[in-house]
């Protein structure tokens, strides 16, 4: 299969602290890659610092054979990356539509003369962006809450709000940052399937940070462990669930450091 996301080496330090140590994956197009590992293990920073809200200390990150390890997250998401986040962010106040909208208009063509003067072209991207963010709504089961305020959704809708937001950006690869945060069993096993869907549906590559264990080992093709900045294993689920220094970095073992 084809590489859309190769890490090589990815060093982050904050002062003294090493939050990620000579980090590197490969992921494969069309794929589920799972990353796992205890809380303050580096998996988030790891988020941050491909999508350029962290500068990394050291190493490389190639999106679709393009160097991106310095980009602007702005720069990055052109690129054709996504994100949800752990703690959701949603314009709480505006409407689901606006938040949907203001994401889409990465792809808007008109300039501030335009749409200042409320030229033509403005009008007909506006119309077609509009268009567009109903259409993913639509398919991700909010159409009917498009004028709901963001804020006062239930958490399962805000999550698949976040998941439609990142997605108005096209991505090809879109990280998700524990998605099933909050939810039971029962709903773990819907979000298992909504991803499959969506991933199909849109031909995504998906990065994705959970605690779920029941997800995780459902969905993803292979999966890395992360503790204190360091990969200790990458497999398959069933290597991965068979894995002695994992099983010691979840219920306790020797400690490593960084």
């Amino acid at each position: 299969m084809k590489e859309i996301l190769k890490i090589a080496n990815l060093t982050k330090k904050f002062g003294g602290v090493c939050a990620i140590d000579n980090f590197s994956v490969t992921l494969e197009e069309g794929t589920v890659h799972g990353l796992i590992g205890p809380n303050g293990a580096g998996k988030t920073t790891i988020f941050n610092t491909i999508t350029g809200i962290y500068k990394p200390t050291g190493g490389t990150i190639e999106f679709m054979g393009k160097d991106i390890t310095n980009k602007k997250p702005y720069q990055v998401a052109q690129q054709g990356i996504g994100r949800t986040f752990q703690n959701i962010r949603l314009f709480s106040q505006l409407s689901v539509l606006e938040n949907v909208f203001i994401a889409g208009h990465m792809d808007a063509d008109y300039d501030l003369f335009a749409a200042i003067l409320r030229l033509n072209k403005f009008g007909k991207k506006e119309k077609y962006l509009r268009e567009n963010c109903i259409e993913l709504l639509k398919i991700l089961g909010l159409s009917d809450k498009l004028n709901e305020k963001a804020g006062s959704l239930p958490y399962g809708h805000q999550r698949k709000l976040e998941i439609a937001r990142a997605l108005a950006l096209r991505p090809k690869l879109l990280l998700l940052d524990e998605p099933a945060a909050g939810m039971n069993r029962d709903e773990s096993k819907e979000l298992v399937e909504f991803i499959n869907e969506l991933k199909e549906k849109f031909k995504l590559t998906i990065l994705m940070v959970e605690h779920h264990m029941d997800v995780v080992m459902s969905i993803c093709r292979r999966i890395t462990v992360l503790n204190f900045g360091k990969t200790i294993a990458e497999g398959t689920a069933k290597e991965i669930q068979t894995n002695k220094l994992v099983r010691e970095a979840y219920l306790g073992g020797e400690d490593a450091a960084c």
